[in-house]
């Protein structure tokens, strides 16, 4: 997820997809009940306070858990100019998350800054790397930052190898141009044996942006499965302003979930609860979905909607993207920038832009 209004690459299939009634759910909870957080730990730096529901300061985990969070995502990048997000940062992170009982999420952008379906910028690095270089580069960052949290006792329960990847990451040696999967292919099996050299019983997610349809998300898929990549659980991005109808994301789920036997996860969503800005950077998303209004009980009922399809279609978790980025002066958008950009996501987060949480929401099994 970043700031800018991703344009999602359309590829035609040779025969038209027909939405038929979907296969009997599976789960009958979702287990994966996810914040990503990856934006709390500078909040907490620069002194933001968060409040409960009745106006009491207290700690933001804390708070989250009470709402039923039992999962946290952080994201990693090599080496943001910012100084957060990255290694060191993830690993004291990482610590708070499992010292409050919730289990860890780890989500591999390897850029230095955002990476989803617009921009997969190669971190400055690994400029010059072609792909057998980068091959070698992903499986040796991937390791080395997997075992370093293992080493404190922090293992992630789940690793992201890579974030929206819809046409692929580490442009342009790992984009899928012509619909050929093999670059894009031997990136992620290095990821996935890394993960799985770390830590055998950790769960490997490939994340995409492609709860807009099934043309997209089947195409996607079915390219890596041709090139024998393996994942553990098939992730996908869900914002209703750009992702379309709660019907149209209960097919993509169910089909995901039966065509490919995996279990699938939203990796994110999220919903305004104001139309307002609190800074000068503009608000990424101000649209309305489903006729909901942009409130309190607005945001907590579109997620609780969300969260009901995504169990209904046999999922098993769903992460609210950043609930707790509320605007903080200093925690901008743009790493290379973070102190001289404001937060395009005040509007979305839980906790309004005093700190104070959002009474209705809630995580539900």
């Amino acid at each position: 997820m970043s700031r800018i209004l991703r344009a999602l690459a359309v590829c035609a299939l040779a025969t038209p997809i027909v939405l038929t009634t979907a296969a009997p759910a599976q789960a009958a909870t979702l287990s994966m009940l996810g914040a990503d957080v990856s934006t709390l730990q500078r909040a907490l730096d620069l002194g933001a306070r968060y409040y409960n529901a009745s106006g009491s300061a207290a700690d933001p985990y804390d708070i989250l858990r009470s709402a039923g969070v039992n999962y946290a995502r952080l994201r990693i990048w090599n080496n943001p100019a910012s100084g957060y997000n990255n290694k060191a940062k993830v690993l004291q992170q990482a610590r708070a998350i499992k010292a409050k009982g919730l289990k860890l999420l780890l989500d591999f952008h390897y850029s230095d800054t955002w990476a989803d379906p617009g921009k997969q910028f190669k971190p400055a690095a690994w400029a010059s790397h072609n792909l057998s270089a980068l091959q070698s580069d992903v499986y040796t960052y991937t390791l080395d930052v997997c075992n370093a949290l293992k080493a404190q006792g922090t293992t992630p329960d789940t690793v992201q190898v890579g974030n929206e990847i819809n046409v692929g990451m580490l442009w342009n040696d790992g984009k899928v141009v012509n619909n050929n999967f093999a670059p894009l292919a031997s990136l992620l099996k290095q990821g996935y044996n890394a993960v799985k050299a770390c830590n055998a019983s950790t769960s490997v997610l490939v994340h995409t942006a492609n709860a807009d349809s099934l043309a997209h998300a089947r195409w996607f898929y079915d390219g890596i499965r041709a090139q024998g990549v393996q994942w553990d659980m098939t992730a996908l991005s869900y914002y209703c302003a750009w992702h379309g109808t709660l019907t149209n994301l209960y097919n993509v789920i169910t089909d995901m979930r039966t065509r490919y036997g995996r279990p699938v996860v939203l990796a994110e969503t999220a919903y305004p609860f104001t139309g307002a800005d609190a800074d000068s950077e503009p608000n990424v998303i101000n649209a309305t979905c489903d006729g909901i209004p942009l409130t309190w009980a607005g945001q907590a009922q579109e997620f609780a909607w969300v969260q009901n399809t995504a169990r209904n279609a046999g999922a098993v978790g769903v992460f609210y993207w950043e609930p707790t980025w509320y605007a903080v002066p200093g925690n901008g958008w743009d790493p290379a920038n973070i102190n001289g950009t404001g937060n395009g996501w005040d509007n979305m987060a839980v906790f309004d832009w005093s700190g104070r949480v959002n009474p209705n929401i809630r995580w539900t099994p």
